[in-house]
């Protein structure tokens, strides 16, 4: 039999503690000069960080706070599978099935309707009692648990339903809904029914902060809601998940959830709840649909990948990486393997399964944590004193709007760097997918970070390839609103210093940027959306009263009908000052 070694301690006596001066010292003799200050982060949140941190900072925090412990000590990796309307699941449930025997540790589905999903023919091949499962679910969360019950399994896993952030109508049948699940579910000890869906404000733009703000917000609905005589506080407490998106911003996202357990302490405390509920909450990360692109799109696999760290280092308990071509191609075994092999890995082979919260202790980690928790609970008592949700949706509609803003002018100014997109783009990239269609799926979407630059690519690509043709028919793209402003913005950086012409307004507030292409220009225009609309019912052939009708993203026709019916609705041209609109577009694709 081997010998088991012995503990040593670990210590480096050849290094000899440095103080916070001896380092500052360094620093400004590195610098050569320059002002350290320089150097500082004056972050989205609206709070800077410095370039340094030592053990003082941990002082300032009245010492080093205490690690956070997950509750069952490990990790899921859980895939996601979304299935569409009147779809029964049975193609998803075998993808999840063969996935289970190749690393996975269990399957969250996204059903489109619920009623439709075939409960029995998933405990026939996932069986209930021993696999954990997740649901997302539209409505009918009691309904749909009382056909789990059907199968007299005992289940594992959650149910999501989140009438407060999803703006669901009918409030009051909706909390009578959830709380007719909770009760249900009293006798599944791992099953959570009360999820919170945080990553709705992730997957659109919102600040760490807001994300923070507005599950906390949401949590205090329910909290304030739900509990009646047969359905105390606490029980409402023990049911709650937190499901939240995880973007690329490798630190601030390890700082995002544990700031999370710390404020939602501090929260069900309010309620009178053991605080050691509440560091039980468990959380749900999936990788970011915000944060992903179909212009070069295996470096999604990078940023999915940090992602993912980002959620084992912060403390999730569940976690769910997204496939890496899900923009633009359907399900298919590479990517489904790609993404559930990712997690396989940072547990098997970066053994960050071995230690919880590795974050703890770290000056800078933990300085970072308490201000987010600090600037998240502040955002909260604001939407709370505006009645909290969902009486103050508009305040956080606001909000997320304002930021989301804020993100497409950084990523058009070169601030924030996209590789792929608007960095280090591969001009001849060629598209293994037809633009065109995709432009004019309604399953592409446009709540992403990178959606007003993407379309843009797509759309003169699809520009430059009518002309080398000669096709005939003209087209018309919606870009989306502001978008001009963002192509004005990225058209400069293109441009030395010394050649940037003095822009005039690019468009008025509240307009939609559309661009006109046809086999001999491309023009990039902008509209108000009933212009737009009433466009593009002329070039649809679709009755002015037609209520259901919503204008496609890409409009073809025959060039006369297209120039006609700018004429008429009286479209109007954006143009930069000594360039014409083929110079811009040319110069943003690459051509010159």
């Amino acid at each position: 039999m081997a010998d088991t070694p012995l503990p040593a301690s670990v210590s480096f006596p050849e290094f000899t503690p440095l103080t916070t001066t001896q380092w500052q010292e360094r620093i400004q003799r590195d610098l050569k000069g320059q002002d350290p200050s320089a150097l500082a982060w004056h972050t989205p949140e609206g709070f800077t960080l410095t370039p340094f941190y030592h053990r003082e900072a941990l002082d300032a925090l009245g010492g080093a706070p205490v690690p956070q412990v997950r509750a069952q000590g490990h990790w899921r990796n859980v895939p996601t599978y979304s299935v569409p309307a009147d779809d029964r699941g049975h193609a998803a449930i075998d993808r999840a099935a063969a996935a289970l025997e190749r690393g996975a540790d269990g399957a969250h589905f996204v059903l489109t309707s619920a009623a439709d999903f075939d409960v029995d023919y998933l405990h026939l091949h996932l069986p209930l009692q021993l696999t954990y499962v997740g649901y997302t679910v539209r409505r009918g969360a009691a309904e749909f648990l009382r056909r789990l019950q059907a199968t007299e399994a005992t289940p594992r896993g959650f149910l999501q339903f989140d009438p407060v952030t999803c703006r669901v109508p009918d409030l009051p049948a909706q909390f009578q809904d959830l709380r007719t699940a909770v009760a249900l579910s009293q006798a599944w000890p791992e099953f959570q029914t009360l999820g919170i869906d945080a990553a709705y404000y992730a997957n659109r733009g919102a600040t760490a902060t807001q994300q923070l703000a507005f599950a906390l917000s949401t949590a205090a609905a329910l909290l304030s809601e739900l509990p009646i005589h047969e359905l105390p506080v606490e029980m409402v407490a023990r049911a709650l998940q937190v499901h939240i998106s995880i973007n690329p911003n490798y630190f601030f996202e390890i700082a995002k959830l544990r700031a999370l357990r710390r404020l939602f302490a501090t929260l069900v405390q309010a309620y009178g709840v053991p605080t050691e509920v509440a560091l039980e909450i468990p959380i749900f990360a999936s990788t970011s649909s915000w944060s992903q692109t179909t212009l070069d799109p295996h470096t999604n696999l990078l940023r999915v990948t940090t992602e993912a760290m980002s959620a084992v280092l912060g403390g999730a308990n569940t976690i769910s990486v997204g496939t890496f071509d899900s923009l633009i191609h359907a399900p298919n075994e590479l990517a489904e393997r790609l993404a559930r092999n990712l997690p396989v890995l940072l547990r098997e082979e970066a053994y960050l399964d071995w230690v919880q919260d590795p974050a703890a202790g770290s000056y800078y980690l933990e300085t970072l944590t308490d201000q987010l928790a600090r600037e998240g609970w502040a955002l909260f008592q604001k939407v709370q004193a505006a009645g909290g949700l969902p009486q103050a949706t508009g305040l956080v509609l606001q909000e997320l709007h304002a930021a989301a803003q804020a993100q497409f002018r950084r990523i058009a100014t070169g601030e924030h760097v996209v590789v792929g997109t608007n960095r280090f783009q591969n001009p001849n990239e060629q598209f293994d997918y037809n633009p065109k269609r995709l432009l004019r799926s309604r399953e592409f979407d446009s709540t992403r970070a990178t959606y007003p630059t993407e379309v843009l690519r797509l759309a003169t690509a699809m520009h430059f390839d009518r002309r080398e043709k000669q096709r005939k028919r003209a087209a018309m793209v919606l870009l989306g609103a502001h978008t001009n402003q963002h192509i004005l913005e990225s058209f400069l950086r293109t441009l030395p210093d010394q050649e940037r012409p003095e822009l005039r307004e690019a468009h008025p507030d509240g307009t939609l940027s559309v661009l006109f292409s046809s086999a001999e220009e491309a023009t990039l225009m902008y509209a108000t959306p009933e212009q737009f609309g009433r466009l593009s019912r002329a070039v649809s052939h679709v009755p002015i009263d037609e209520p259901e009708f919503v204008p496609p993203v890409l409009l073809t026709s025959d060039l006369p009908t297209m120039q006609e019916a700018i004429r008429i609705f009286g479209f109007r041209e954006f143009t930069v000052q000594g360039y014409s609109t083929e110079d811009v577009l040319a110069r943003l694709q690459g051509k010159k």
